[in-house]
């Protein structure tokens, strides 16, 4: 039940990007058609979910052990950028057309804060095994959520008369506004 709790929090209680503001980035840079948004999510949900399992694996078995959890931040570093990588690689050869479509922001997400965010929070709450995998496996479901939402409502209002001085990022920040107000609904749901 607790991994349960953990995984509803961390997707939608604690919204990576809209509690959190992590992922801002490619969240409003890639959020402009839905199905590059839920390319880039299922992107950042192997990333996360497979950097919240070595990342951990890492620091138990050997920074913990050599007492120098001082390194974690580079090491994670590390670690994420070896994993976004393999995605550029497999998508580069397996579905050229996403690739070409995320663009730069696919490199991007081995600087995304994000994923290092939640490596570190997944530290400091000293989670396990397991219960990291499923926190790193929540955010980046709730990352996903996110992103497709913000992209179905951009979608909807690109034809829109929007009046200058909100038109592009101005009504994207709007619409993050209200979206993570709308989030805020679901703090109830866990204490």
């Amino acid at each position: 039940m607790n991994l349960i709790l953990i995984a509803i929090g961390a997707a939608l209680v604690n919204n990576v990007v809209l509690s959190q503001f992590l992922g801002l980035c490619p969240f409003i840079g890639v959020s402009r058609k839905v199905d590059t948004a839920a390319g880039m999510g299922g992107a950042v949900i192997f990333v996360i979910t497979i950097s919240s399992a070595v990342t951990n694996l890492i620091y138990s078995l050997v920074l913990e052990k050599l007492g120098i959890t001082y390194l974690q931040t580079i090491v994670f570093i590390l670690v994420i950028a070896a994993l976004v990588q393999f995605v550029e690689m497999f998508l580069k050869k397996k579905i050229p057309s996403l690739y070409e479509a995320l663009g730069v922001y696919l490199p991007l997400i081995t600087t995304n804060c994000a994923v290092l965010g939640i490596a570190l929070i997944n530290v400091q709450k000293s989670y396990g095994f397991i219960a990291s995998v499923i926190n790193g496996f929540g955010t980046a479901v709730g990352f996903t959520i996110a992103i497709v939402i913000m992209a179905g409502i951009r979608e909807r209002i690109e034809g829109n008369d929007i009046p200058e001085s909100f038109r592009g990022t101005p009504i994207v920040l709007v619409t993050a506004g209200l979206m993570a107000m709308a989030f805020f609904g679901f703090s109830g749901l866990i204490k």
